[in-house]
Formats: C-alpha cells, structure tokens, sequence
C-alpha cells in the first residue's frame, strides 16, 4: 500500500507559529522599549549633571571678575538674593553688570536660578539694576532687558562669608555667628559699603540642597576664595 505525502502546514502547525512570532516580536519590542528608556534617561541625567557643573562654573566666573566701584559693596546677600558687581563680560569694557542668584519658584518646582542686568555705564544706572535684582528676586516675572537661566533643581541654600579667619553669617557684623538665619534688610537697599557686612570678604561659601529626582541629590558645599588670599583660590 503507496503512503500518501502531506504537502504544507496543518493550521494547527500554521496557528502555533504565528503565536510563537507574535511572541517573539512582543519580548522584542519590550527590549527595544527598554534600551530607549533607559538612554533617555542615561541623557536626561547627564544633561542635570552638566547643567550643574556649567551653573557652578559660572557662579565662580562671576565671583573672580569682581568690579570695583569706589563707595559701593562688590557682593550682598540679603537673604534673598546674592547680588555681584562684576565687569561685563563680552561688552564694553567700561560697563558692569548686577548678577543676582536665588532660589526661584514656580508650579514646577523651586530652582537655583541666575539673573543678570545689561551692562550699567552710570552709577544710576547701577543702583537701578542692583534694585531691580532684588525685585527679581521676589517676583515670578521675567524681567524685561535682563537674562534669567535657572540652573538645577533646589530646596534650599545657605551663604556664608569668610572673614576675620571664621565662616560667618554675611547678615550679621558679628564675625562669632556662623549660622545662616538673620533679619534681611530692607529691599533694594544700595550696595553702599556703610557697614562691616558690606566689605568685600575673603571667601565665599553656599551650601545647596539640591532637590531630589535629579542626577545630583543632596547637600553639596562649594568654597570660593578671592585670588589675592594665599595666592590662588579654591
């Protein structure tokens, strides 16, 4: 007796494939959806992380281009907002802009942000951009003329002044107090050197507490030393 040959698949054999490639293509997709999830977020990280590294550089860029200006404080923190002289980078070389960094918040959060003024010829116009600080300091707007770049995520941070060999509070004149809660005086007071507090001081230190859900979490402590002290700073 002549066996019969079967030619082709059977739907049985035809239905289990199709389920086994389905299966396949779906653990496939997930990997797919995974890989991608996970380099978004690998670059999401490293852009917090450079974000970071630019903001505290360019605190420290504006810190060593400190302008003088005879009768007036080249740096304030009045609890609000740290306000810089520093000479105008890129324009005239006669004018000085007012840097201010706060702690600005909005619907999405609060974030270490910095505000800078156009460049001020006359001391009118000066005094007008280190009020005008202050006032950014304190409004949600943007203010108009100015440059506003937040820079990372944060839930606090403190200031304190290096002076007379001791990290002092810089809202206070006693050089013993190291603790940064103090009475703010009042707004947009000038940047007259009238007081102790108002000198320029040997250093500078923050102390961020940056906020969670970033690359960089936690306390991170950043020291600033005026070029003339010990010869560099740091």
């Amino acid at each position: 007796m002549r066996r019969r040959s079967h030619l082709g698949f059977t739907l049985v054999e035809l239905l289990v494939a199709l389920f086994a490639m389905s299966l396949l293509a779906m653990l496939s997709w997930r990997g797919i959806d995974g890989m991608v999830r996970a380099r978004e977020q690998t670059r999401a990280r490293a852009d917090d992380v450079q974000a970071l590294q630019v903001g505290l550089a360019q605190w420290a860029a504006d810190l060593d281009a400190l302008a003088t200006v005879p009768q007036m404080s080249s740096l304030d923190w009045n609890g609000r907002v740290f306000r810089i002289l520093r000479t105008a980078p890129g324009a005239d070389p006669r004018g000085i802009v007012v840097v201010g960094w706060s702690r600005r918040a909005d619907a999405t959060g609060s974030r270490w942000t910095r505000w800078q003024s156009p460049p001020a010829i006359t001391r009118g116009q000066l005094n007008d951009a280190w009020q005008r600080a202050d006032s950014w300091s304190q409004n949600s707007g943007m203010d108009t003329g100015a440059d506003e770049v937040a820079v990372t995520g944060l839930l606090d941070w403190q200031v304190f002044f290096y002076r007379s060999d001791a990290w002092t509070n810089p809202l206070s004149s006693d050089t013993t107090q190291s603790t940064s809660t103090a009475v703010a005086p009042p707004t947009g007071t000038p940047p007259v050197a009238a007081s102790r507090a108002a000198v320029t001081p040997d250093g500078v230190r923050i102390v961020l507490s940056l906020a969670p859900g970033q690359a960089i979490t936690g306390e991170l402590t950043r020291d600033w030393v005026r070029p003339v002290v010990g010869g560099r700073k740091s």
